[in-house]
């Protein structure tokens, strides 16, 4: 009997998604507004999820800008208009991909810096092994 359960569990879930997908009926004026949309909410992080974009998120925040960011596009704003805005309320933090100035070097630079420490612990630790005598 157990087995049978097992059975009918693996039919029932194999077909279903196992995420869920939050579904805008935002009406766009056009298809490439819609596509110039989504893309520019990919783009963007979710002030308040752990590295999720706006259109991963489930939030109730990354909503409402989504909206926002839909809402946008069909006034006309530019891509460089939305994401300044963006931007300007919650800092560079909401760009995937923040411009290089003083305030992100830190946030470039750490990269570097670790790969920069690794390449010397490993050279280190090959010239310490070839320097041993046993």
């Amino acid at each position: 009997m157990k087995r049978y359960f097992i059975i009918l569990w693996l039919i029932f879930s194999w077909n279903t998604p196992s995420w869920a997908e939050m579904v805008d009926t935002f009406q766009f004026q056009s298809e490439q507004q819609r596509v110039r949309a989504i893309a520019l909410a990919k783009s963007l992080r979710c002030p308040q999820c752990q590295n999720q974009n706006l259109l991963e998120s489930n939030a109730t925040q990354a909503y409402k800008l989504r909206i926002e960011v839909y809402e946008m596009v069909n006034q006309g704003k530019s891509d460089q208009d939305i994401i300044r805005i963006m931007t300007d309320r919650f800092g560079d933090f909401v760009n995937y991909n923040p411009p290089i100035k003083p305030q992100t070097w830190l946030l470039w630079a750490t990269p570097f810096a670790i790969l920069l420490v690794m390449a010397v612990g490993i050279i280190w630790r090959v010239k310490r092994k070839n320097n041993d005598p046993a």
